[in-house]
């Protein structure tokens, strides 16, 4: 019998590499866009920045044919090793000169592809690491993990330029991805079988790429748990990623808050996804958790209209802090049912797919949203987009 997640050292290893990365992500992303406008306008900066993500969103669904193919062990701690490699290197060109606008873009275009296959293998990894009644808590630390890391990235970025400029901060980066590497390296995995593989998790040279992708996205599609999940999902990202940012923005320069309140009410948000991370680590077990999952969603979305008709700044405040905790209550819920519902030789495309609802659809509700603020006023535009 497995051990408790907080007192598992494979699991606990696991996490810290997760975490690790996290935090090397973010210093990177900073620290490339710093650069690249150190050498070029505006107009160059977003080019560099959206040669990273758009590879990784085009690709992410392949990222998950390869873990299923070769098993997310080794995709992940190669997609780790080439990342290290890769940032090392460019700390060390910017410590000696000043890259070109071309040596930016390439090294952007790397890492964004090799995101694509890291992001779908570490998300199938903890079916493997942990038993099916742990996974919520699982899920739990893994966003604890993803708010730790998103939040001490940037300042560690700002600290690591500050002291030693754009050279440190890439150094600083390939160090947090040499770190995730070595705890990779020693994390053990279990392999499971699945109804229709034997070995699941086992490489599957037989079958074409391309054949997998499909399967991957028929048995989405079929799956009477999975299905619905993964679209009630991807729904809810384009739904709360528009809203949550452009609308925040909108909202706060009308009601007269300013930047200042727009920053309130987001790290509102982001204490309570962070409580709700500690809820889901804690919680020994949530009886009739598709109700609860449900539940939740509804509140989360209620709250996320609500704040647009918030009185005051500190009410909205408060409210985000609720919404933050039920939300991510919900998002975590959800992503054990989904895994513990999932085919193990089926989890890398699984993963990749939710993975792609939020790094690829999500963005693609900006301008819709912008639209529809521009014509019918932010307030009425959020109610609509949550109904």
């Amino acid at each position: 019998m497995k051990p408790n997640v907080w007192r598992d050292a494979n699991v606990l290893r696991w996490l810290a590499a997760y975490g690790a990365s996290l935090v090397g992500d973010g210093i990177y992303f900073l620290s490339l866009g710093w650069t690249a406008a150190q050498t070029a306008g505006p107009a160059q900066v977003g080019v560099v920045m959206a040669v990273g993500a758009v590879p990784r969103a085009l690709l992410m669904l392949g990222g998950g044919v390869v873990a299923d193919r070769f098993g997310p062990r080794p995709v992940v701690i190669s997609s780790d090793a080439v990342r290290c490699a890769v940032i090392l290197a460019l700390a060390l060109l910017v410590a000696f000169t000043t890259p070109g606008l071309w040596v930016l873009v390439l090294v952007a275009l790397v890492f964004g592809i090799v995101d694509a296959l890291f992001m779908p293998a570490v998300g199938a990894l903890p079916p493997r690491i942990a038993g099916p009644g742990q996974l919520i808590r699982v899920q739990g630390l893994r966003s604890l993990a993803e708010r730790v890391g998103h939040t001490a990235g940037p300042p560690v970025a700002g600290l690591a330029m500050g002291l030693g400029g754009p050279a440190a901060a890439f150094g600083v980066a390939a160090a947090l991805f040499g770190i995730s590497l070595v705890l990779l390296v020693t994390v053990r995995i279990s392999p499971l079988a699945g109804p229709s593989h034997p070995a699941a998790g086992a490489p599957q040279p037989a079958q074409s790429p391309w054949r997998q992708l499909r399967s991957g996205l028929g048995y989405v599609r079929r799956h009477g748990l999975i299905g619905p999940l993964v679209l009630s999902g991807a729904l809810s990202q384009i739904g709360t990623s528009a809203p949550m940012t452009l609308g925040l923005i909108l909202v706060c320069e009308e009601r007269g808050w300013g930047p200042g309140g727009v920053g309130w009410i987001i790290g509102g948000m982001g204490v309570g996804a962070a409580s709700s991370a500690l809820v889901l680590t804690l919680v020994p077990r949530f009886p009739r958790a598709g109700t609860v999952q449900n539940l939740t969603l509804i509140i989360g979305s209620a709250g996320i209209g609500g704040l647009v008709l918030a009185p005051g700044l500190a009410v909205a405040v408060a409210l985000a802090v609720l919404t933050g905790l039920v939300c991510g209550i919900c998002g975590g819920l959800a992503v054990a049912l989904i895994q513990t519902a999932t085919d193990p030789s089926y989890l890398g495309r699984v993963s990749s797919v939710m993975a792609f609802t939020a790094v690829g659809l999500a963005p693609l509700a900006y301008p819709v949203f912008g639209f529809a603020a521009g014509l019918w006023g932010s307030r009425r535009c959020s109610s609509r987009v949550r109904r």
